[in-house]
């Protein structure tokens, strides 16, 4: 493995007090001005093309040398969880029920560290470097991509990077086929007739409905998807009748949840089984139904050719010890897909090292490991070169 610390030590300082400074000040989706701010401040003072607006809080910066026509993206999240953090580190959120509980805090530091040092390398080509909001379930990817993106910023292959607890530090798993499933939400509502409880013939009862739609459309993948064929489905919320009222059986019951699979074909089969399971429960006990399926974010799947790329960068930035080529995909969704599945994509997993203290994604004791910003910075920069090097 190569040596993952040349990076300069007042570098290295510089962007640590970054990261922590973001990390004391997070901002949900669509809310990121002051990063927003500090991301665009700091790519003018490098010398990039800088542009605002897209997803309303989002910014590009453009970093154009040489004379060659080839463009990519390099991609990072900077939005927090509406989560309360319990770290007691010294810069720990100052923003009540909001965290940096994944890693964004990291992921715009590290690209931003790229951005800088690019800005002083040489290569021929086009580099957009994408600071999105909103990644977690707002879409921000998306509302990037409707306000013009891909007319304004033409590219031929997207790059993202997520930091990974649990994998070895300064490791980088970059794997072609899958990687996050797609993320949808569903919602069914059923509407029968209210009654006494003591007198449940004289109702339609929505609350018996829907205790056996739960049990069978938590079947649906265990019996009617293929079992080489990851997918989830999970019943999250449940809202029926008033515990100041328990001899009553309310007329209506609403359920949700969340929906997630790897590829097109599993993707639409779980919309057409819930919303039949859905329907034929109501069949059977009299009673109306509601069904609706939400398609929020598609599934990352990665793409031959960028993987090669990213690939070949981590063994250029950081030695051969350092690549995985094999490591299993997650159920959690990104909206990176919304720019991976318009042009070649790649998306790597940074490995932050053992989780001991610092939690797991989404956890209220979460803290990225500071201790990866020069592998990833390195891994950044090494993609440019492998894709536009002269």
């Amino acid at each position: 493995m190569k040596d993952t610390s040349p990076m300069e030590a007042h570098v290295l300082r510089d962007l640590t007090a970054l990261r922590r400074d973001l990390h004391a000040h997070p901002e949900l989706g669509f809310e990121e001005q002051r990063t927003s701010d500090i991301v665009a401040k700091r790519l003018e003072a490098a010398g990039l093309e800088v542009t605002r607006g897209l997803g309303d809080t989002g910014v590009v910066g453009t970093l154009r040398k040489g004379d060659g026509n080839r463009a990519i993206l390099l991609r990072a999240d900077m939005d927090a969880l509406a989560m309360t953090e319990v770290t007691g580190l010294d810069y720990a959120s100052t923003s009540p029920g909001r965290m940096h509980a994944c890693g964004h805090d990291g992921h715009t530091t590290m690209l931003l560290g790229a951005a800088e040092a690019l800005a002083q390398r040489d290569f021929s080509g086009t580099v957009h470097f994408v600071f999105q909001p909103a990644e977690e379930g707002r879409g921000g990817g998306a509302r990037m991509v409707a306000d013009g993106f891909f007319e304004q910023f033409p590219v031929d292959a997207a790059y993202g990077l997520h930091n990974m607890p649990g994998l070895e530090l300064g490791v980088v798993a970059a794997v072609e086929g899958p990687q996050l499933a797609s993320s949808d939400h569903w919602h069914v509502t059923f509407r029968g007739l209210g009654s006494h409880g003591a007198k449940p013939h004289q109702g339609r009862d929505a609350v018996t409905a829907c205790g056996v739609f739960l049990g069978q459309v938590h079947s649906i993948v265990a019996r009617e998807v293929d079992p080489l064929e990851p997918a989830v489905i999970s019943a999250c919320a449940v809202e029926a009748g008033d515990f100041n009222a328990l001899n009553v059986i309310p007329q209506e019951v609403r359920i949700g949840g969340t929906a997630r699979a790897y590829s097109v074909g599993v993707r639409d089969q779980l919309e057409e089984a819930i919303g039949r399971h859905a329907r034929g429960v109501a069949a059977g006990y009299g009673i109306d139904v509601d069904y609706s399926f939400t398609r929020r974010i598609p599934p990352v799947v990665n793409d031959a050719v960028p993987v090669d790329v990213a690939q070949r960068a981590v063994v250029r930035a950081l030695g051969e010890g350092s690549l995985r080529t094999a490591f299993p995909p997650s159920t959690a969704g990104d909206d990176f897909a919304e720019f991976g599945t318009r042009v070649p994509g790649a998306y790597v997993w940074l490995g932050m090292g053992a989780m001991r203290e610092n939690g797991a994604h989404h956890a209220t004791n979460y803290d990225f490991n500071d201790d990866c910003i020069p592998a990833g910075v390195a891994w950044w920069c090494a993609v440019v070169e492998e894709e536009l090097g002269l």
